[in-house]
């Protein structure tokens, strides 16, 4: 790897990417041994203790002065993979010691002998193998290794553009306070998931890096100081800050909604981020009413599609605009009352003949600069024009305000995934009440996520291509491995 990372950057001072290589390695082993300590050795149930790679077939990090041969490190790895049952019956040696089998099974061996215990715990990716005193609690080595426990996640090391992108191996993340570990089958992609791969919209203090602002999956663990709303095993859908595109990410408690029984995982990945979002917009910054006419930009988007059936829902008139007659053949589908193709006519214009000249009482705007002035011309009096998204940019050139306040219109802006922890709970738990009973079967009206391309997690680099592209109708959703 290192050798070929170096032909490809010629002339670029090979010596420091060594240093970099190197240094990166022993930071990782650091961190293996802080884990080790701080999960291990400081329960004083064991003695000392290492980890094993199984791909690299050596030893990744140890204790102090705890040495594992080689030998020994291959025979723990072949132990599980092709002599569990000869263990069983006639234990192992290890370190020139026999050890006589208590129990074992595909993912744990505890050994004993006169002068102690061993404990070998076998996860997807590491081996551990520890050392304790006979009747000490050994098993909090399971424990801890289900902290040690790697994962994949979507990463880059550097911004830029799709190409950037892969799959790497992370530490699972640990529930903390109130929150709730989720074992990850689905994630969907999202515009600010392209922008934070390209360096502009970094997650906000104390998020995951790794990319995702929704997931679903099932709970896998409980933080301390939950209060006793989820349990293991429960399909849940999440509002995230970051981290979705994992097999694992933790969660507040109060930031999850359950899955209907009826919906698949991939469904409901679709579901948090676009929906919250669109339900955010109309209900809590819009204050939408019965009756009103709510004109919708990228209306075949996961937003846009959300947003037309929740302003059908609220009994208003949700009209749309988007660049082909496919997606605007989607968001009739979805029920809008009308759509209007911006590439080859003035929707603004358009807008007006719908209404009848009384224009649209709410604008939800993701595009930006390049709309403000057909937005101003078709806005009705006193109506709000709502900006969360800049697809376009954000200057502005011309009589913004003279124009906006000869309409006694008001401007609006939200963003998400800033908002503290306290108005995602709100915002959630609303839509639960409000929203969630009608994507149940039978309900009417009965809404409805589009999931419009599904990808693996190892083409996450594809499925940001396919949305820069502009390609997708309704959710990207990307599928964890099993």
């Amino acid at each position: 790897m290192v050798e070929d990372l170096l032909s490809n950057r010629k002339g670029r001072g090979n010596e420091h990417l060594y240093i970099y290589f190197f240094s990166q390695n022993r930071r990782k082993m650091n961190q293996l041994q802080d884990l080790l300590n701080d999960s291990l050795i400081r329960t004083k149930h064991v003695e000392n203790a290492a980890l094993i790679s199984i791909e690299e077939k050596k030893v990744l990090a140890s204790t102090f002065g705890f040495h594992v041969p080689p030998e020994n490190a291959l025979n723990l790895i072949y132990s599980f993979y092709k002599n569990l049952l000869q263990v069983r019956r006639e234990g192992l040696y290890f370190k020139e010691k026999y050890y006589k089998c208590v129990r074992a099974d595909e993912h744990s061996i505890y050994l004993h002998n006169p002068d102690g215990g061993l404990i070998v715990v076998k996860t997807r990716t590491l081996i551990l193998v520890a050392t304790y005193r006979v009747g000490m609690y050994a098993s909090v080595c399971v424990e801890a290794v289900e902290k040690l426990e790697k994962m994949l996640a979507a990463y880059f090391d550097c911004p830029g553009g799709p190409e950037n992108l892969y799959v790497k191996e992370v530490i699972k993340p640990e529930p903390g306070e109130g929150e709730v570990l989720v074992k990850v089958s689905a994630s969907a992609l999202n515009r600010a998931d392209l922008l934070q791969r390209r360096g502009k919209y970094p997650p906000p203090k104390g998020a995951s890096p790794i990319l995702g602002l929704e997931a679903a999956g099932s709970v896998a663990g409980l933080g301390p100081g939950c209060r006793g709303r989820w349990k293991a095993g429960d399909a849940v859908m999440a509002l995230l800050s970051g981290g979705g595109q994992a097999e694992y990410v933790t969660v507040p408690e109060g930031h999850l909604m359950a899955i209907p029984s009826d919906m698949t995982f991939t469904e409901a990945a679709a579901i948090p981020e676009a929906w919250l979002t669109a339900f955010q917009l109309l209900h809590f910054v819009g204050k939408v009413q019965k009756g009103e006419k709510v004109l919708i930009h990228a209306g075949a988007s996961g937003v846009g599609l959300a947003a037309i059936q929740l302003v059908r829902l609220a009994q208003a008139v949700p009209m749309v605009t988007a660049g082909t007659q496919e997606k605007l053949r989607a968001a009739g589908k979805a029920g809008a009352a009308v759509g209007f193709n911006y590439r080859h006519e003035d929707f603004s214009e358009e807008v007006l003949a719908f209404t009848q000249g009384s224009g649209a009482d709410i604008i939800l705007d993701c595009v930006g600069s390049s709309y403000w002035e057909k937005n101003l011309n078709c806005l009705s009096t006193g109506g709000r024009w709502i900006i969360y998204g800049l697809l376009s940019g954000g200057e502005v050139h011309g009589d913004l305000l003279a124009r906006l306040l000869a309409k006694r219109g008001s401007i609006h802006t939200s963003l998400l995934r800033s908002r503290d922890k306290e108005y995602k709970e709100r915002l959630v738990k609303a839509f639960t009440e409000d929203v969630l009973p009608y994507f149940s079967g039978g309900t009417s009206p009965h809404l409805q996520p589009l999931v419009g391309s599904v990808f693996p997690l190892q083409l996450i680099a594809q499925a940001h291509r396919f949305m820069e592209e502009n390609k997708n109708i309704g959710k990207i959703v990307i599928e964890m491995p099993d």
